[in-house]
């Protein structure tokens, strides 16, 4: 007879995967994490773009299209605004609040 004091593998599977961001929020967290590289940089679009790139690349490239899609959108829709004179640091603290509320 099994053990039942520990939990089948496939409960700690799922627990684990319940307990990880949304891959939206994921890309989120990846983009801050390049910003706060040079984080007393002035935030720009060149610096945003770059570094929303690696992150959706970095994320979501093993992942099926439909999937990538979703989650880029959703991503995108939950960006902050990050183009009113900020510094790259004070942008990934935006971008991790919004990345929070994502879940």
């Amino acid at each position: 007879m099994a053990d039942l004091t520990q939990p089948p593998d496939i409960d700690e599977a799922l627990r684990r995967l319940i307990e990880q961001p949304s891959y939206a929020a994921q890309v989120l967290i990846v983009f801050a994490r390049m910003l706060e590289m040079d984080p007393a940089e002035p935030m720009c679009n060149r610096a945003a773009g770059m570094a929303m790139t690696i992150a959706i690349d970095a994320v979501l490239k093993p992942l099926p299209q439909a999937v990538s899609d979703d989650s880029v959108a959703r991503a995108t829709s939950a960006l902050p605004v990050l183009t009113d004179g900020i510094t790259r640091g004070e942008a990934a603290l935006r971008l991790r609040a919004a990345a929070r509320d994502l879940g």
